[in-house]
């Protein structure tokens, strides 16, 4: 006879209270922020230029496509700035692929880092694919409204999970929350019940997560390009799943010894040892809401790692002291935050596009030298034709300013802080110019929305036609036609 110490006890159980928060939050939360909703339209209209401003690079534009050329699909998604029509999975792939492409889209910094707006592949592809079908039968499509929406719920679901559980300490990629988000938001629109969106959630976690090795030196590289479309993509294709009936896995998280928490979640003790089994949980300092939208960091300045862009503006502000006496610098002062340093500081050779836009020390040193930081500043045409780049890079000393690290974590700040200082060889120097906010934080939207539409003004004229452009800038522009308009009507206007 069995005894209990040599077999399974095979209970099944209620779904993990956190999978059962997030889905009762996609269902029944009511959005009554006009700041979310003024600010997700916002976030829209960057994220479309980030896509839109990508399809420029054909290393980029190699990925997109369908699988098999030539393949038609029915009610197909549209992919903004082409004339491209997928079925929603691959749909939902080249879309996130392109927002993502020139890390210049939307960041959220807390224990966790990453890229909210890059749940917008499988929130569009989805609503398009959806709207188109439901025109052909008579039913009403979704709006842009719902876009919104979902926008703001997958933005809150990566970001409140971010706050104080840190995947990039136990060496996993932020993108895992990307799938989760994308996958609890997506099966709602798809018509998704409260069990088909918590099956749903559970295959997101059992998938598990990347590694993070593709964001490091010595092996950075463009997969963090593509990822996020990847991991958006994925939420389609299990939201799609558990709408067609496919079981769930109730305690994905909590399971001893094969679920989440014990597998893929070993926190470390401050002296590097692993917790004990009971403490690799999430914490969630706050409920479900609209704070991570509200609280959104725009890229507005410069397409670069988040962490470098108060450096990069420091710089860009030192270069008309410095851009004459290039050659007679001794030394350059970072001082900085420590996830900057843990993440994106690298000395030596920088082998590839993806290399260079997480390098701090790069970040600087271009807008030290130009005077600005731009997407094509980090091909290798640029970098070979400029060994200055390198030179100052070697000049250059980090340190972290503790100060800075604890407003970085401080919910009431969440700054990102850095101060440039530049050394002559005459013993003589610059100021210290130091940034506390970049141009995109909360802290500065007066400053940054102007700067923001304008971004997003270029970033059109690189796809369409003078009058297309400003058609589609203005609709954007206008908050209640924006949201009145169906998607499919909307995406149709995205074509190239």
């Amino acid at each position: 006879m069995s005894t209990a110490k040599n077999v399974d006890i095979n209970q099944r159980q209620e779904y993990d209270t956190e999978i059962q928060a997030i889905a009762d939050y996609v269902l029944n939360f009511k959005i009554n922020s006009n700041e979310a909703m003024e600010t997700a339209r916002h976030c829209l209209m960057d994220t479309l230029g980030c896509g839109l401003l990508a399809l420029r690079f054909p290393e980029c534009t190699k990925h997109l496509g369908p699988i098999v050329a030539g393949t038609q699909v029915p009610f197909g998604v549209r992919v903004p700035g082409t004339n491209l029509s997928l079925d929603p999975v691959k749909g939902a792939w080249d879309i996130g692929c392109v927002i993502r492409w020139l890390d210049y889209n939307d960041t959220w910094l807390a224990a966790e880092w990453g890229h909210p707006s890059d749940n917008l592949g499988g929130i569009l592809a989805i609503a398009d694919h959806i709207s188109q079908k439901n025109i052909s039968q008579g039913k009403a499509p979704l709006l842009m409204k719902d876009v919104l929406e979902a926008m703001i719920m997958a933005h809150e679901i990566q970001g409140v999970l971010a706050l104080e559980n840190s995947f990039n300490r136990v060496g996993l990629c932020h993108v895992l929350l990307v799938r989760v988000a994308s996958t609890a938001v997506v099966t709602k629109l798809m018509g998704g019940n409260r069990e088909q969106i918590m099956a749903a959630l559970s295959h997101a976690f059992v998938d598990g997560s990347a590694l993070r090795t593709y964001r490091h030196a010595p092996n950075a590289g463009s997969r963090k390009s593509w990822a996020a479309g990847d991991a958006t993509s994925r939420a389609v294709r299990l939201a799609d799943m558990a709408m067609r009936g496919e079981m769930g896995i109730p305690s994905v998280l909590t399971a001893p010894q094969w679920g989440f928490y014990d597998v893929s979640f070993s926190k470390l003790n401050k002296d590097q040892s692993v917790k004990p089994v009971e403490q690799r949980k999430f914490t969630r300092p706050q409920e479900y809401g609209t704070y991570v939208m509200e609280n959104i960091l725009f890229k507005i300045a410069f397409p670069a790692e988040f962490h470098a862009q108060t450096a990069a503006e420091a710089a860009r502000e030192l270069h008309s002291q410095v851009k004459d006496k290039l050659d007679q610098i001794s030394s350059i002062r970072i001082s900085t935050h420590e996830s900057a340093i843990r993440i994106i500081s690298k000395v030596g050779e920088l082998a590839n596009e993806a290399d260079r836009d997480h390098c701090l020390q790069y970040m600087t040193a271009v807008p030290l030298a130009f005077g600005d930081l731009v997407a094509e500043h980090y091909e290798d045409e640029f970098h070979a034709a400029n060994p200055i780049i390198d030179q100052l890079r070697d000049k250059m000393e980090i340190e972290e300013n503790t100060a800075f690290t604890k407003d970085y974590l401080d919910p009431e700040k969440r700054s990102i802080a850095n101060s440039v200082q530049v050394f002559f060889n005459d013993g003589t120097s610059t100021e210290q110019v130091t940034i506390e906010y970049p141009l995109g934080h909360r802290r500065r939207r007066a400053e940054g929305i102007p700067l923001l539409k304008q971004k997003f003004k270029n970033n059109l004229a690189t796809r369409y036609a003078k009058q297309k452009s400003q058609y589609i800038f203005d609709l954007c522009d206008n908050q209640s036609a924006l949201e009145s308009m169906n998607v499919a009507e909307f995406m149709t206007l995205l074509e190239a």
